[in-house]
């Protein structure tokens, strides 16, 4: 996918008057204070806006500490705040910022003057209504064929699309959710319990939170059996939720998409909603804590209606966010309006019209193929209730470049692959280059929106770490879009292992930063903890797999700092060795490691003295190494290299050509040994024929490959598979041989396990 060229026209910069541009979020006070500030004088309202700039001692309550209704009559600013820091810094691409900035300085200054407020806030108008800002100017340079391919004839702008004078079917519903997102004190009188939304994103982190949260791991303090999974439990930091999550008769959602997915989950012959999965995953979602399933059975191992589940609640859960934030601005929009008309000079001074991030996305789902992409948005579309898909723009190109394309010669070649390759790869579009925006709006689901205009944005880690890299080399270019993500989800991070990695970590450390530009943002209505640099805190982590391994784990516990806590899977395994359907004795050899880092040296040293040797001499050859990683790979070739070995590869990086001779001269005896990575197998399920020895150098992280290398021995006699594993296999281990197994064996004093 590419940039579409952002326009500049003045339409385009007219933020604050939108009605669900850029998504924030409101912190709450009492009513009468809100009443007490509109009476309160002009002067007053500016020298109480500059007394409240973001402080590193922010309280941490969930109730705001102030109670009385007027605004301070004295506020002396003594040093400079991140808030002056971000606006000086930004001063320089926009005028009105620069006059916000200016004004500011008058005001500590002594001087506030009821012209100068006037020609200050005509000044801030004039700049959102049609202002040329150079941040958006430079953001709209592209190149010729992204702006070709990405140019929208039907396109509006954001205030046409979202200011529609008619009313619809969810503007009750509007209402009433706006009604319910009163402050706390007002809940508490009233008895009406808050959204987990309004809960969440109100709350003040103070500095010392924000500390801590960087510095000292979470500890996992309860935990719960998992619905449906006998052999695993969700554990948790914090206080345990899931046991009051069904109190909520709507578990948190709006009403209406309550509704319509309770209408949906019947229609598909549900009977109990309450008790069914995806409402108790909703529930862990909705609690707005980091969570990490790492035991999702995926839909192409037969298990779309449980992995459809988990779906489903994550995608409820995103268009709840998307909704709840759209109401707030469109709520607080209306009453800035209603306060300039009564109050024609004054500038609102409330905390609760920070409703606002750094730019309009707020949900970010990365996955890692086209095919994929293409059933969550479908899905995503079918979730999503009648009155807001009246249309959905461009869903024609959408289905031709993500859709599924089973032609007639991939159809052939089903009957050669097991089933869960067919159901991933087979006439499946597997491209891992994508992105997508897709923007909501009154009535309408349009796919392919700008990215800065849109409210979800649906990428493979490949396509934004490129489009990261490039902005780092070109200033023109910026991934501002994701500033202020609110909820990440990672659907299938085992596939992306099978990818790279690296790419996935690098776009997550680039979430929440502070953007270069303004991009047409209202900078008075921008949230304090994100002036702070606190919205990594309040970002929601999803992160969902069929296995974890070490790199899944360190991203769930370093980068997913989320203030309300953590909450993770932990399961049993009884392993996969009764799959092995040939009589093949498994010899298991330990191997010594001091660390993790010494790990792969240790395994390289035991190779190459202990079994090495053993395979030099042999004469007939057929010795088949099977490592898991790529860099492993590199360097037993290095090492088969250094001793003149007959040897040859098969790589996810070999050629065709070169794959179709390695595996005659193997099977011919020509070559001893080969060399068969994991990847390789992911990709391609190659049956390798000729192999009489099997050495298994690092257990394969997906657990299924086990048995199907070893069932590849069929055809030999008297065959012996080696396997290597250190402590700091565990977790590879266990989904092997078990989980009892694999403790058995990592602190048992023996160093060598047979299994037959």
């Amino acid at each position: 996918m590419h940039y579409r060229k952002r326009k500049t026209d003045g339409k385009r910069s007219s933020f604050s008057r939108n009605q669900a541009s850029f998504p924030g979020l409101k912190r709450h006070k009492t009513c009468e204070k809100f009443e007490a500030s509109k009476q309160a004088k002009k002067g007053r309202f500016v020298e109480d806006e500059i007394a409240r700039s973001p402080s590193p001692s922010s309280s941490g309550d969930l109730v705001d500490e102030k109670s009385s209704g007027a605004p301070s009559t004295v506020s002396v600013y003594k040093e400079s705040s991140i808030y002056d820091s971000l606006l000086m810094t930004l001063q320089s691409s926009n005028v009105s910022l620069a006059d916000a900035y200016k004004k500011r300085q008058r005001e500590e200054g002594g001087k506030s003057s009821s012209e100068d407020d006037e020609d200050d806030l005509e000044s801030l108008s004039a700049s959102e209504n049609g202002g040329t800002e150079e941040g958006t100017d430079n953001d709209s340079l592209r190149s010729d064929d992204i702006e070709s391919n990405m140019k929208e004839p039907d396109n509006k702008n954001i205030v046409d699309e979202n200011s529609e004078s008619e009313n619809d079917t969810e503007a009750s519903d509007i209402e009433q959710e706006c009604n319910k997102a009163v402050d706390t004190q007002a809940a508490l009188d009233t008895g009406i319990s808050r959204s987990p939304f309004h809960i969440h994103l109100d709350y003040k982190l103070s500095e010392e939170e924000a500390n801590n949260l960087s510095n000292k791991k979470q500890k996992y303090s309860w935990e719960m059996p998992a619905f449906d999974m006998p052999n695993c439990k969700w554990t948790g930091s914090g206080d345990c939720f899931l046991e009051k999550s069904h109190m909520d008769p709507g578990y948190g959602l709006k009403q209406s998409l309550y509704n319509y997915w309770l209408d949906i989950y019947k229609m598909a012959g549900g009977k109990n909603f309450h008790s069914s999965k995806q409402r108790y995953f909703f529930s862990l979602c909705s609690s707005y804590r980091d969570i990490l399933h790492s035991n999702k059975k995926p839909f192409y191992h037969k298990g779309l209606e449980e992995d459809s589940s988990f779906m489903d609640a994550y995608l409820m859960h995103s268009l709840n966010h998307i909704f709840r934030t759209r109401d707030l601005v469109k709520k607080n929009d209306s009453k800035v309006v209603k306060h300039k008309e009564s109050s024609k000079d004054e500038f609102i001074a409330d905390d609760n019209f920070l409703d606002h991030g750094f730019t309009r996305p707020k949900v970010l789902i990365l996955l890692p193929m086209r095919h994929i992409a293409h059933r969550i948005v479908k899905r995503l579309i079918e979730l999503t209730p009648q009155a807001y898909k009246v249309n959905v723009d461009h869903i024609d190109r959408f289905v031709d470049e993500f859709g599924v394309q089973d032609d007639e010669e991939n159809m052939g070649n089903k009957s050669s692959k097991p089933a869960d390759y067919q159901a991933l790869f087979v006439g499946k579009n597997t491209d891992d280059n994508f992105m997508l925006g897709i923007k909501f709006t009154r009535k309408s689901i349009k796919l392919y929106s700008d990215f800065y205009s849109s409210d979800i944005i649906i990428a493979s880690p490949l396509k934004l770490h490129d489009k990261i890299a490039k902005a780092e080399i070109n200033k023109e270019f910026d991934v501002d879009y994701l500033s202020s993500i609110e909820v990440l989800i990672i659907d299938h991070a085992d596939i992306i292992a099978m990818q790279n990695w690296a790419f996935l970590t690098s776009v997550v450390e680039k979430l929440n930063r502070i953007p270069s530009k303004q991009h047409g943002t209202d900078i008075m209505r921008i949230r304090k903890w994100y002036l702070e640099g606190h919205a990594k805190f309040y970002r929601q982590t999803i992160l969902l797999g069929y296995y974890v391994n070490p790199d899944i784990n360190a991203l769930f516990n370093h980068q997913c700092v989320n203030y309300q806590g953590k909450v993770k899977l932990t399961c049993e395994y009884k392993g996969m060795l009764p799959k092995v359907l040939l009589q093949v004795r498994q010899i298991y050899e330990r191997l010594d490691a001091s660390s993790v880092i010494d790990a792969d040296d240790a395994r390289l040293e035991y190779f190459t003295k202990k079994v090495f040797p053993k395979i030099k001499d042999a004469s007939q050859g057929g010795t088949m190494l099977f490592i898991s990683s790529y860099f492993e790979y590199v360097r037993v070739r290095n090492f088969l290299k250094s001793q003149n070995a007959s040897f040859c590869l098969l790589s996810e990086y070999t050629k065709p050509s070169d794959i179709s001779r390695s595996r005659v001269w193997f099977f011919e005896g020509k070559r001893k040994i080969m060399l068969y990575t994991e990847r390789a197998h992911f990709y391609h399920r190659y049956k390798i024929r000729g192999i009489r020895n099997l050495i298994i150098y690092s257990l394969p992280e997906r657990k299924e490959f086990y048995p199907e290398v070893l069932n590849m021995l069929d055809g030999a006699h008297d065959t012996d598979c080696t396997v290597l594993f250190s402590r700091f296999d565990q977790l590879r281990l266990e989904r092997i041989v078990g989980s009892t197994s694999a403790r058995r064996m990592i602190t048992s004093e023996k160093n060598m396990f047979v299994f037959c």
